[in-house]
């Protein structure tokens, strides 16, 4: 059966499942509405939805929290596990906007300027942009990959970072950016948030190697319902030119919805293993007997003959992401491309109360091998430096030739590791409240 469960997007570094996927459990009503009553059900579907709710003790007071948001936060941060360095694994539960989810996860839509920005040297303070969504106040504003920031609203980005950071810098509805292009010039734009609408596979081609090969490549942005159609096109598209080797790219993907993640499996992997398990989805232990679930492959009528699989990855590949790679790498030649992947082997349903919605992690998921615990991310087979100079899948991106090199010599090139700080999110102390609800969707960039 189909999981009635996403994951958590996150951009975030941030995000969830949502749209119709979720688990839905409204509440109205004044007394249920206030303060008091959204924390209460808050920490009620905790105890009972939460995934480690065997660690939350009992008798939590709702009055030690000053909101509901507020509280999911310090609740599984305190509570939930930690790693070996103390650090609270659960980064994900939130609570945020049911509008904005539903509009996310249904239509791809957000505000903000619409792009994404990586700290490339901390102690120049050199931040550049890594990504701006096409169609975006960002991109209207000159805004392109690999500009670097050199003042916002007038002030520089030293004084931003010494001060409240530079992800805050982008609260303001309206900001004039002072941007250096890659070649060296300067310009200001004054850029306003709006509606910013994210093309799920902003681009798919078909690439010669030479021989009579061919390989086909997707840059997969987001795992929202948007895709299904265009992914139907795309594979067909594969399949009429003969492809049997696919690069797909989610070095910026942070996740989404599982129903999704399950689609793109059946397009990868269900033609040679239809019927096989893909992925199992386990609850804690009060809902296992109830909400357990295994997703078997379902063949589409394009499903790709699949050969070999690339994955080009990064720090910011998660959540749905990783899902698909783990799931298929029980039955297929997968070799990951970039860096280590981000770690999220868990996921989130949606609770729906009064205006808001609560996504706890709530589940696990697991291969058909049982592996699934990957907190540590999906290690990295081929690395390859995602360099700000190139455009996202360009012949001469290091991702691009490291992938089309172990496609056509069973190796890996020689490159230098990864390098750079991965915060599509922004600096390192608003990764914890990036990777939290839609309003940072996880690394999807809600700037």
């Amino acid at each position: 059966m189909r999981n009635l469960v996403s994951l958590l997007v996150m951009i975030g570094l941030a995000a969830c499942d949502a749209g119709g996927d979720g688990i839905v459990s409204p509440q109205t009503g004044t007394a249920a509405c206030s303060n008091d009553g959204q924390k209460q059900f808050v920490l009620d579907n905790l105890y009972a939805w939460y995934l480690w709710n065997d660690l939350l003790p009992a008798g939590i007071n709702i009055a030690d929290y000053a909101t509901p948001e507020n509280l999911v936060v310090e609740v599984t941060t305190t509570f939930g596990p930690q790693d070996a360095n103390g650090n609270p694994v659960d980064r994900f539960s939130s609570v945020g906007s049911a509008q904005a989810d539903a509009e996310f996860f249904g239509e791809g839509k957000f505000e903000g300027f619409g792009f994404s920005y990586r700290t490339v040297d901390a102690a120049t303070d050199d931040v550049r942009l890594s990504r701006v969504f096409s169609g975006s106040p960002a991109e209207n504003g000159g805004l392109a990959r690999g500009q670097q920031f050199v003042s916002l609203d007038g002030r520089s980005i030293a004084e931003i970072q010494a001060n409240e950071g530079i992800g805050a810098a982008f609260n303001n509805d309206t900001v004039v950016f002072e941007m250096r292009r890659t070649d060296g010039s300067v310009f200001s734009s004054s850029i306003t948030k709006d509606v910013v609408t994210i093309s799920p596979v902003p681009q798919r081609r078909i690439i010669d190697a030479g021989n009579g090969v061919n390989v086909g490549y997707i840059e997969f942005s987001q795992f929202i319902s948007t895709a299904n159609p265009v992914l139907d096109t795309v594979f067909a598209e594969f399949i009429a030119a003969g492809v049997d080797d696919v690069i797909i790219d989610l070095r910026y993907n942070g996740g989404g919805l599982v129903s999704t993640a399950n689609l793109l499996g059946d397009y990868l992997g269900a033609f040679a293993n239809d019927g096989r398990v893909f992925s199992e989805t386990r609850f804690n232990a009060d809902r296992a007997a109830v909400n357990n679930s295994t997703e078997f492959f379902q063949r589409q009528g394009n499903s790709i003959d699949l050969a070999r699989l690339v994955v080009i990855a990064t720090g910011g590949t998660a959540s749905a992401s990783e899902l698909v790679t783990n799931s298929l790498e029980a039955y297929f030649d997968v070799t990951i491309v970039g860096d280590n992947t981000f770690g999220k082997p868990v996921g989130q349903i949606g609770l729906t109360f009064c205006d808001k919605i609560l996504r706890p992690t709530s589940f696990k998921t697991v291969n058909a091998a049982g592996e699934g615990d990957y907190f540590d991310g999906l290690p990295v087979d081929c690395p390859a430096a995602d360099d700000l100079n190139f455009p996202v899948g360009d012949d001469s991106d290091p991702n691009m030739v490291a992938a089309m090199t172990f496609l056509n010599t069973g190796a890996c090139p020689v490159a230098a590791a990864p390098g750079g700080q991965f915060k599509p999110s922004g600096e390192a102390g608003a990764e914890q409240r990036d990777r939290r609800g839609p309003a940072h969707r996880e690394f999807a960039d809600a700037y």
